[in-house]
C-alpha cells in the first residue's frame, strides 16, 4: 500500500514549511473536516505533522503533543482522531478508499508519539488500480480498466498446449468444413446455368444439372458429417482445458494461507472454480468452432466476391465498417461496466446463498425465513435489473445492425438484375453472388454478438488466473527441512497482526516445556486463538520468532509440521461420509483397529456402535444426523489418531454436557500424558489439569503460572475466576460447570 505519494512543488513546499526538509510519509486526504471532496494530502515529518490543500496548509501539529491516534470509520468516510489534552481531536478526514491507508498512518504516529521504532509491515494491497484509481474486480487484483485482453488469451494458449493435438484435428475438420460450405454456391450457379436458366448461346445439359445436384447434396451430407465431428472433438477439448483450469484453481486455494482464504467469501471461490471455469470452456469452444468458422467463412466469401466483381463486392460490405465501429465503442464503453456490475451482483448473490444455505438452522431457529426470501428476492432483483439493462440495450442494437447488413443485400440484387437485364451478368452467376453475399451477411451478424459471450468470458479468465497467481503467504523456503517433533515450544518477542497496523499478539515471550500442559486464559479478543493459529503456522509472525525444540517453525516444511500437530476446534467439522472416515481424516492409512483405539481414547466408541452401521454410519452434512457432542468427541478421536506430539484444544469440551464432559476429561488426561497441550478452555475443570496458565490480555501477556499461584496473586485471573463463580452461585450451578471468561 502506498503511504509516500507524489506531491506537487507547489504542496510540496508548503509541506517542508510545515514539517522540515524531510517528509516521512505523504497520503492523500480528500475531504475536508466539513466533509467536502477537495484534494489534499496528510504529511508526516520526523516531528510534526500537517494537512496541505492546493499549495496551503490548513492545519498542523507536534506529533508528540497527542496520543491515540486512530482511526474512526463512520457512514461513507472516516476520520483520523487523536486523544489531545483530554479531549478528541479531529486530525484529517477521508473517504472510505483511503481508510486501510490510514491505519498505517495511525500506527506510525502512535510509534513516533511513544518514542518508539516505527512498526509497520506495509504488505497490504491496494483497494484500487494503482494505474487509474478504478475498482478492482471484487475478490481479485484485477483492474477491468486496465487488463491486458490479449495477454489473458495468451495464458489461456498456454494453458491448453496439452491439448493441440486434439486441437489440431479440430481445427483440420473445421476448415475442410468451411471449405465444402463455400463450394456450395458454385453448385447452384451450375444447376441454374446448366438447366434452369442456360446462358444465352448454350443448351440445357442433363448431366451438368444432375452433377450439380450431387454436388449439393454431397456438401450438405459430408458438411453435417464434419460439423458433427468437429462439434465433438471441440467439446472434448474445451472440456479438457476447463477440467484442467478448475484443477489448477482447486490446487491453489488448498496451498493459499487462510489469511487470503477467510478474506474471500466462500460463494465467490466456488464460482471461480465451477462458472468461471464453464464460461472459459464456452469461450474456447466458441473460438475453436464458431468464431473461427465465421472467420474462415467471412474471409473467402470476401475474396470470391472481390474476384467475381469488385464494384458489387464493395456495396456488399459497405455497411460493415459502420456496424464494426458501432459494435466496439458500444462493447468498450457501456458492455464492460453492464457485464461487471452483474458479475458483482452475482457474486454477492452466491455468497449469501451459500451462507443461508449452510445456517438454515439458524433461519428456521428464530424464524427468519421471510426475511431471508426478501433478502434474495432484493438480490434476484438487482441481478434482474442488471441482466435486463445489457438485453435492452443489444434489443435495440440488434434491429438497427440487422437492418444495415441486410441494405447491402437489398442493393446487390437491384444492382444485380440491373446487370442481367444489360447481359452483364447471368442469372446463376447473381444467385452465386448473392449466395457468398449472404455467407458474409451471416458471419457479421454473428460476430456482432461475439462481445457479449467474450465479455463475460474474458472476466472469467481474469478472475481464474488471478487466483492461480496468487502468493501464498506462508511458503517453505529452500532451507526448510523435516523435523521430528519433540513437544518444547517457544515464544520470543512476537508480535503479530492479521493487519500490520492493528497487532493482536504484542512482544510475547515464555516457553512451554516438552510434555506440559499449558492453559490460555483470557477475554474475547486477547488473542487466545490467534496465538494458536501461529503454533501451527496457519500465519507467519509479524516479528519475533516461534520455535519448537529449538527450531524457528518457519525452518520446519508445513506438511511434515502440521501432521505432528492435533488440533481439537471449538466449531467442529464434519465431512460428508463415514464415521470411520471422518476419524480417519488424519491418518487416511490407519487401520481398524487404530480408529477404534482413537474413539475409545475420545470415549466415542461407544455412542458409535450403538448406531446401526456402526464405523460405517454414514454422516450428513457436517454431521448433521448427531448431536454435538457426538460430533466433539468424534473431532477428538480425530486429533488423537495420528498420535500428535503437540494437542491443541480449542474449546475441546464447550459443545458437551457435564456428565460426557467428564468422561472426556480422564480421556484428555490420558491423552495429554507426555504430550506438550495447548488448551483454549472457558471451563473450570479443563483448566485444573494445565501445569501451568498463559493469561493474556490486550495481546500481552499478563500473568503466567499455576492456578494455584495466580489466585495467590489475586490479578486478572483470580478476576475472572472470582467474578464467574459469584455468577454460578446466584446461578444456583455446581462449581466444576462454572465457565472462565
Amino acid at each position: 500500500m502506498n503511504l509516500n505519494y507524489t506531491l506537487s512543488e507547489r504542496d510540496s513546499a508548503a509541506a517542508r514549511q510545515a514539517v522540515g526538509e524531510h517528509i516521512s510519509y505523504c497520503v492523500p486526504a480528500d475531504l475536508s473536516l466539513q466533509g467536502q471532496r477537495t484534494p489534499g494530502y496528510f504529511v508526516i515529518g520526523h516531528q510534526k505533522w500537517a494537512y496541505v490543500e492546493q499549495g496551503e496548509v490548513r492545519d498542523s501539529g507536534v506529533i508528540a503533543e497527542a496520543r491515540e491516534y486512530k482511526i474512526v470509520p463512520l457512514i461513507g468516510n472516516a476520520v483520523l482522531e487523536a486523544a489531545e489534552n483530554d479531549s478528541k481531536r479531529i486530525v484529517v478526514r477521508v473517504t472510505m478508499q483511503h481508510a486501510a491507508r490510514y491505519g498505517y498512518i495511525a500506527k506510525i504516529l502512535n510509534d513516533m508519539a511513544a518514542n518508539s521504532p516505527v512498526r509497520i509491515y506495509n504488505n497490504e494491497e491496494e483497494a484500487a488500480c494503482v494505474k487509474c484509481g478504478g475498482a478492482l474486480i471484487p475478490g481479485t487484483r484485477v483492474c477491468p480498466r486496465c487488463m491486458n485482453k490479449a495477454a489473458a488469451f495468451k495464458r489461456l494458449i498456454l494453458v491448453s498446449r496439452s491439448h493441440w493435438k486434439r486441437l489440431g484435428l479440430g481445427l483440420t475438420v473445421l476448415f475442410a468444413s468451411a471449405g465444402l460450405a463455400l463450394l456450395g454456391p458454385y453448385f447452384q450457379k451450375l444447376l441454374v446455368n446448366s438447366a434452369l436458366q442456360p446462358p444465352e448461346g448454350q443448351s440445357a445439359s442433363v448431366e451438368m444439372f444432375f452433377a450439380a445436384l450431387a454436388g449439393m447434396l454431397g456438401v450438405l451430407l459430408f458438411g453435417e458429417l464434419l460439423g458433427i465431428a468437429k462439434s465433438r472433438i471441440m467439446a472434448s477439448v474445451s472440456s479438457g482445458i476447463a477440467a484442467d483450469l478448475r484443477k489448477m484453481v482447486y490446487d491453489k486455494i488448498q496451498n493459499l494461507s487462510l489469511g487470503f482464504l477467510t478474506s474471500q467469501r466462500a460463494g465467490d471461490m466456488m464460482n471461480r472454480i465451477s462458472s468461471d471455469t464453464d464460461r472459459i470452456r464456452h469461450l474456447i469452444q466458441e473460438l475453436c468452432t464458431t468464431a473461427i468458422f465465421q472467420c474462415i467463412i467471412l474471409i473467402s466469401a470476401a475474396y470470391l466476391l472481390f474476384h467475381a466483381d469488385w464494384r458489387l463486392a464493395c456495396v456488399v460490405l459497405l455497411p460493415a465498417p459502420i456496424v464494426a465501429v458501432l459494435h466496439v465503442y458500444i462493447w468498450k464503453y457501456v458492455l464492460w461496466k453492464l457485464f461487471h456490475k452483474q458479475w458483482r451482483v452475482y457474486d454477492k448473490a452466491s455468497s449469501f446463498l451459500h451462507d443461508v444455505l449452510s445456517g438454515i438452522r439458524v433461519v428456521k431457529a428464530f424464524g427468519k425465513e421471510e426475511r431471508e426470501i426478501r433478502r434474495f428476492k432484493k438480490f434476484n432483483s438487482d441481478f434482474a435489473a442488471a441482466s435486463y439493462k445489457s438485453e435492452k440495450l443489444f434489443s435495440i442494437l440488434s434491429p438497427f445492425t440487422n437492418y444495415l447488413i441486410q441494405l447491402g443485400q437489398y442493393l446487390v440484387l437491384m444492382i444485380g438484375c440491373s446487370m442481367i437485364l444489360d447481359k452483364q451478368m447471368t442469372l446463376g452467376e447473381l444467385i452465386q453472388f448473392t449466395m457468398y453475399a449472404s455467407m458474409i451477411f451471416g458471419p457479421i451478424a454473428w460476430l456482432m454478438f461475439m462481445p457479449r459471450w467474450v465479455a463475460n468470458a474474458i472476466i472469467s479468465v481474469d478472475r481464474v488466473f488471478s487466483v492461480i497467481d496468487e502468493q501464498p503467504e506462508v511458503l517453505d523456503t529452500h532451507a526448510s527441512v523435516k523435523h521430528s517433533i519433540r513437544g518444547a515450544i517457544s515464544f520470543k518477542d512476537v508480535i503479530f497482526g492479521y493487519k500490520s497496523y492493528e497487532p493482536v499478539l504484542k512482544q510475547l515471550t515464555f516457553d512451554v516445556k516438552q510434555g506440559e500442559m499449558i492453559g490460555l486464559v483470557g477475554h474475547s479478543g486477547s488473542g487466545k486463538s490467534t496465538l494458536i493459529n501461529l503454533v501451527s503456522r496457519l500465519y507467519d509472525v509479524t516479528e519475533g520468532s516461534i520455535s519448537i525444540d529449538g527450531v524457528d517453525i518457519r525452518n520446519i516444511k508445513q506438511e511434515d509440521l502440521r501432521s505432528q500437530i492435533g488440533v481439537v476446534l471449538q466449531e467442529t467439522f464434519l465431512f460428508s461420509g463415514t464415521i470411520a472416515d471422518n476419524i480417519r481424516y488424519s491418518k487416511p492409512d490407519a487401520t481398524l483397529e487404530e480408529v477404534i483405539e482413537a474413539a475409545k481414547v475420545a470415549n466415542a466408541h461407544d455412542f458409535i456402535i450403538r448406531q446401526a452401521d456402526g464405523y460405517d454410519t454414514k454422516l450428513e452434512e457436517n454431521g448433521n444426523n448427531i448431536s454435538g457432542g457426538e460430533r466433539q468427541r468424534l473431532a477428538i478421536a480425530r486429533a488423537v489418531l495420528n498420535n500428535p506430539r503437540i494437542l491443541i484444544l480449542d474449546e475441546a469440551t464447550a459443545s458437551l454436557d457435564i456428565d460426557t464432559e467428564t468422561a472426556i476429561q480422564e480421556a484428555l488426561k490420558r491423552v495429554t500424558k507426555n504430550r506438550t497441550t495447548l488448551a483454549i478452555a472457558h471451563r473450570l475443570t479443563t483448566l485444573r489439569n494445565a501445569d501451568r496458565l498463559l493469561v493474556l490480555d490486550k495481546g500481552k501477556l499478563a500473568e503466567i503460572g499455576t492456578h494455584s499461584e495466580l489466585m495467590e496473586r489475586k490479578g486478572i485471573y483470580y478476576k475472572l475466576v472470582t467474578a464467574q463463580r459469584g455468577m454460578a452461585k446466584k446461578n444456583g450451578q455446581a462449581d466444576n460447570a462454572v465457565k472462565l471468561g
